[in-house]
């Protein structure tokens, strides 16, 4: 991880309560890439953990999985931008990987989908809603993706020119699908994904997912 202001690019990390998983996953940020951990209202010291750690640590009260990812969106600084979980889930050292087909020039989006790596990483629920809104997508756009993956990575002044709106779950579809209609060059990779670290908000319940995919399902209409 470095705080150069010359970095490869930014890492967006959206945050809320996950003191437990940070230092894993701040710690596999690769050289040249910056943390930018955004707290969506931590009660559990997430923000002074991450500072500590040597990310920069950005606060955004509004809650919503989008209103964070936005807020890194915009304190970012560096031409490349990625997003990531916070929750240790995914490995950033990855990012290389992900991120070589927008810095080769061959892609404008790329989406990492997620390969469990033991049972119970990823909730059948989860599975099931995120497989109906591939389906979903591809009717919508023509794009076929296995997995709308949470590691994914672009260009910032391309995203800032998507007018990204949605604030909740819906974000990271929303992307896809305005870089779609955009005519973007989309690219899906894979990525191992893990059990996570401390509670899940969303994927972990029902309740969680349900909410989630009637996020995303706007987004659609």
């Amino acid at each position: 991880m470095t705080n150069s202001p010359h970095a490869t690019g930014d890492l967006v990390l959206p945050c809320l309560n996950e003191a437990e998983a940070l230092p894993w996953v701040l710690d596999r940020v690769p050289d040249g890439w910056r943390a930018v951990v955004v707290d969506n209202g931590s009660t559990d010291g997430s923000a002074a953990l991450a500072e500590r750690l040597g990310a920069r640590v950005v606060h955004e009260p509004r809650r919503g999985f989008g209103a964070a990812c936005h807020a890194g969106l915009l304190a970012a600084t560096a031409d490349l931008v990625a997003f990531c979980d916070c929750d240790a889930t995914l490995d950033p050292a990855e990012l290389p990987r992900v991120a070589e087909p927008v810095l080769g020039g061959t892609a404008d989006l790329v989406l990492a989908g997620r390969r469990p790596t033991a049972r119970g990483a990823w909730p059948l629920h989860a599975r099931l809603g995120n497989r109906a809104l591939s389906r979903m997508l591809r009717r919508r756009t023509g794009v076929r993706l296995s997995d709308l993956g949470p590691m994914r990575v672009a260009r910032r002044p391309a995203l800032l020119g998507l007018g990204l709106t949605d604030r909740r779950s819906g974000y990271p579809l929303e992307m896809v699908v305005r870089a779609a209609d955009g005519g973007w060059r989309i690219e899906e990779t894979e990525v191992a994904y893990r059990p996570r670290t401390g509670r899940s908000k969303v994927t972990g319940t029902w309740r969680g997912t349900w909410h989630a995919v009637n996020d995303m399902r706007a987004v659609l209409r």
